[in-house]
Formats: structure tokens, sequence, C-alpha cells
């Protein structure tokens, strides 16, 4: 009880209590009095509805827009929100999909497991999602397993240029070629490889000495050797500091930007990617209060530009930098608990 009347009278818990109710009070007005426009609503139930039929091969699930391309995690939630919904759109327009976007949120993870874990601990874990998504694939996997694999995580699939809010002063030649979507992905490895020696692996030395030495092959072998062994198993864990809590979603809010930046193509729906992350970013960075909000309405009034145009992908670009600028600029922050906040923890 006391804790719970600590954190009440905190006014920062108040005020994020209020934006909440405010936000899902928005919400509910938007929902309530702004036509849906059904962007993929009616592919994805027609994308369901085969496979509720029997259909296994992921060549043949497609609706209007194109084929099926997220793995079968979308479909089970999907089918679930159609037998809730009657696959009408006005209930439905409050849940949650299944997307690959998700990934763009891997390195910054991995990084932070390779600092919070050791070898064994990471490859395990990896494993485990792995397994997860043989399990939930088995169905396509069993029946058609090149086009589940070829289609569910297709990585290389080119969105339409009109579409997009991002790159549309690039002409549509280029924004389709494999030169501009290579030269984007070097992009975005260089950034967070730039990240992640500069900034996240800072205290550690940099990323390479990071990484030396999480991978000697002699701690690399004795970790192997010994690891079903009691006492390795105390010292493994007690070898590794904790992890900050704003260091944590520092790195994965900052990792998941990155990639944003470099996508190719965002469509309007993209938008909650990293949307609710903005504030947080803008406060990481060491701007003036007014800057920070006027990046925040230039970046929202460029989604609300439809469509895009080359003035409003260009505006958006500018603002994406300048947060990436800001971000890169930042004081960087220590990434581990220290020694007396943790013992004050472990008293209370």
């Amino acid at each position: 009880m006391y804790s719970i009347h600590k954190v009440s009278k905190n006014p920062k818990v108040a005020f994020a209590f209020a934006l909440l109710l405010i936000d899902a009070l928005l919400v509910a007005l938007i929902i309530a009095y702004v036509p849906y426009t059904k962007i993929d609503w009616d592919a994805y139930m027609s994308q369901v509805s085969g496979f509720l039929e029997g259909e296994r091969d992921y060549g043949n699930l497609k609706g209007d827009t194109g084929p099926l391309v997220y793995p079968a995690g979308f479909l089970y939630i999907y089918s679930a929100i159609q037998y809730l919904t009657g696959g009408e759109v006005f209930p439905a327009q409050g849940a949650v999909s299944v997307k690959m976007n998700v990934l763009l949120y891997a390195p910054s993870l991995l990084l932070l497991m390779l600092k919070a874990m050791d070898i064994a601990g990471v490859f395990s874990a990896l494993a485990g999602a792995a397994l997860v998504q043989i399990l939930l694939g088995i169905p396509f996997l069993l029946a058609h397993p090149i086009a589940y694999i070829s289609r569910a995580f297709n990585l290389g699939r080119v969105f339409i240029h009109f579409w997009s809010v991002n790159f549309k002063f690039v002409p549509e030649p280029v924004f389709v070629s494999k030169e501009f979507a290579v030269s984007l992905l070097i992009t975005h490895l260089i950034l967070l490889a730039m990240f992640a020696h500069y900034r996240w692996c800072k205290h550690e030395g940099g990323f390479l000495k990071f990484l030396h030495s999480r991978f000697v092959p002699m701690k690399l072998r004795g970790a192997i050797s010994s690891f079903f062994t009691l006492k390795h198993f105390h010292n493994r864990h007690s070898n590794f500091k904790i992890l900050n809590k704003e260091h944590i979603v520092t790195t994965m809010f900052v990792g998941n930007f990155i990639g944003i930046l470099c996508a190719r193509s965002l469509h309007y729906q993209f938008y909650s990617w990293y949307f609710y992350s903005l504030p947080y970013l803008l406060w990481k960075t060491s701007f003036p209060t007014l800057l920070r909000v006027m990046l925040f309405i230039v970046v929202e009034f460029c989604w609300n530009v439809f469509p895009s145009n080359t003035y409003s992908s260009s505006l958006l670009l500018c603002a994406h930098l300048a947060m990436l600028w800001g971000l890169w600029t930042a004081p960087p922050q220590y990434p581990y608990v220290d020694a007396k906040t943790l013992t004050k923890n472990k008293k209370k």
C-alpha cells in the first residue's frame, strides 16, 4: 500500500495517466467519427478466409492488394479478430496486427542480450524465438515450405511508389530499383554500427572491444564445457551487470528509428511503428524544448499530407535527420545500474 500511495503522489505518474486517458478519448472519438479508409482490411479478411477454408499454400493466399506477405502468426490473430468482429471493420479498428516491422528492433535487442547474458544464454533465446516461428508455421511448412518461407519472410518486396510517405521525391524508376534498396540497406547498417560503437558501447570501449570480450575463444569454450555445472551457473550470472532501464529503452527506440529513417517505403499506417516513441526520442536530444515540439509537429504534419508529395516527403526526411543528429550529439548515458542503486533496491 505504501508503494501505491507513493506512486500516486508522484506528479510524473499522474501526468502519464492523464496523457493515457486523453489519448484513449481521442482514439475513441476518431474511431467513432472519422471515416476509416479500409487500407488493407478487405485484403486481410480475404487472406484469412482462404486459410480458414483449408488453403495451406501461401502462394494462393491473396487479397485485393496482393499476396499474403506476413508470417503465420498474422493469420492466427486475424482469424480470431474476424471471429470476434464478424469481419466488420468498425469494431476491429483498435485491434493489433502481426507485422515484420518488429525486425527493426532486432539489432538493438541482440546487442542488449549480449550485454546482459552470456553466449549460451543468447543462443538459447534465439533458438527459442526460432522455435516459436517454426511451430506457428508448421501447417504451411509441411504443405508448401518454399512458398511459405518466400512469402512470409520476403524482405525484398517493393511497395508502390504512390503510397509511400518517405522518399517520394525520388523518381519512381530509382525508387523501385535494386540499387536504391541496397544503398539504403548499407546506410542502415553503417548507422547501426556507428551508434553501436560510439554510443551504445561507449562505456565498454567501443563495439569491437565489447564483441571481443564476449567472443574470446577461451571464454566460449569454457561456457560450452561447463554450462550445466552449478558453479558455472552461479558465476555466469554474477559476472554480468544489470542494464539500466533507460539504456534499454533508448537503444531499442533509436535502433527502430534508424530502421524507419532508412526504410524505402513507409505507408500511412506505418506511422504507428514509431509515433509513440517520438516524444521520448525528442526529449533524449539536447535540443531546446521549442525545437523538440516543432520537430514533432513537422513529423505529424508530413504524415497527414495526403497524398504525400515531394515537399512533404523532403520535409519528413529533414525532420528525421535533425532528430538523428540530436540523438547522436546527446550526452551518453551509463548503461548499467550502479552498485548503490542495486543495493538500495535489494534492501527495499
